[in-house]
C-alpha cells in the first residue's frame, strides 16, 4: 500500500474505487518503495500504537486480530505480548510482506474485512490502523470487527484525517514549502477521487459510541519533522508522481524539485494527523 495522509492505496488489497491510502491503491510501485513506506509507518506509529494497547491492559493468553496488517511490526509485538498461550491473527487482502512462516501464536490469513465473514473466534483485542478509511464499505467492515469481540473485548481503530491538518509543510515560509503543500493538495484531491475519505478519522468516536461501544475515548497525534515524514514523503511522490502528471496536478519537473528538497533536510514535513479510538464490548 502506498500511504500519503495516513492513506494507503492498493488495488490488490481494496480493489475497486475507494483505493485510497493504503494510507494501497500504489502497490504496483516497486518493492523497495513498499518497505520504506512500511518502515516509516512503523517508525511514526508503532510507539503510539503499542502505548494504546498497552492501556487496554493487554497480557498473555489473549486472542487479537489485526485487521489489514500490511507488514510485521505490529504483529510481532502483539505476539510477543500474548506469549504462547495467546493468539494473533493478522489479515490482509495481499500478504506479501510476509517473508517468513509465522508460528504460534501468530497466524496470518488472506482476508477482507469489508466482504468476508469474520473470524469467528471471539477476540480480546481487534485492531486496525490505516486500514477502513480505504475501505470501499466501510460500515460492513466496521461491523465485522466488531462481531468478532468477545463481550468485554476492546476495539481500537486508528485512521488519519488529512482534513484536520491538510498541509505538507506547516510552517510555508517559502517556495519550497509552498511547492510541498501544493502538490500535497494534488494528492489529496487524487485519492479522494479514487474513493478516500480524508475525514474519517474525526468520526471514529462518534461511530463507535453509535456502534454500542463503552467507555469510547480518542485521542491525536501529529507527526512533524521527523525523517520518516521525509522518507514516507519520498516514497510516495516517487510512485504518484506519474498519476499526478497524468491527472494535470502537476508536472514532472515539479515532482523532481519538490522530491530534490526534501533530499536537503531542509523541509519540515508532516503527515495528516492519526486519530486513535478505542472503545469495550458490553457483556451478552
Amino acid at each position: 500500500m502506498t500511504r500519503i495522509d495516513g492513506h494507503l492505496l492498493d488495488p490488490r488489497r481494496y480493489p475497486g474505487p475507494r483505493q485510497l491510502s493504503d494510507h494501497r491503491q500504489l502497490a504496483d510501485a516497486g518493492h523497495s518503495e513498499a518497505r520504506s513506506r512500511s518502515d516509516a509507518f512503523a517508525a511514526l506509529f508503532d510507539p503510539t500504537t503499542f502505548g494504546h494497547i498497552e492501556s487496554l491492559g493487554i497480557g498473555p493468553g489473549w486472542r487479537c486480530w489485526e485487521v489489514g496488517a500490511g507488514g510485521t511490526s505490529v504483529i510481532s509485538w502483539l505476539a510477543k505480548r500474548v506469549g504462547p498461550t495467546g493468539r494473533v491473527l493478522a489479515t490482509d487482502l495481499d500478504t506479501s510482506w510476509q517473508t517468513r512462516a509465522a508460528r504460534s501464536p501468530l497466524e496470518v490469513r488472506v482476508h477482507d474485512v469489508a466482504a468476508d465473514p469474520p473470524p469467528v473466534e471471539g477476540f480480546d483485542l481487534v485492531h486496525a490502523r490505516l486500514v477502513l478509511a480505504d475501505v470501499a464499505d466501510r460500515e460492513r467492515a466496521l461491523a465485522a470487527m466488531l462481531r468478532a469481540l468477545r463481550p468485554g473485548g476492546r476495539l481500537l481503530v486508528e485512521e488519519p484525517d488529512a482534513e484536520l491538518q491538510p498541509l505538507a509543510c506547516p510552517d510555508a515560509h517559502g517556495p519550497a514549502q509552498e511547492t510541498a503543500n501544493r502538490l500535497r493538495h494534488g494528492v489529496r484531491a487524487l485519492l479522494a477521487e479514487r474513493g478516500a475519505d480524508p475525514a474519517y478519522g474525526r468520526r471514529l468516536p462518534r461511530l463507535l459510541r453509535e456502534a454500542g461501544l463503552r467507555q469510547v475515548e480518542s485521542d491525536v497525534y501529529f507527526p512533524l519533522a521527523s525523517p520518516a515524514c521525509a522518507a514516507l514523503e519520498t516514497a510516495t511522490l516517487r510512485q504518484l508522481g506519474p498519476d499526478l502528471a497524468a491527472a494535470g496536478l502537476a508536472t514532472p519537473e515539479d515532482v523532481e524539485h519538490h522530491l530534490a528538497n526534501v533530499a536537503t533536510g531542509g523541509l519540515d514535513l508532516a503527515t495528516a494527523p492519526l486519530i486513535s479510538a478505542w472503545g469495550r464490548k458490553g457483556s451478552a
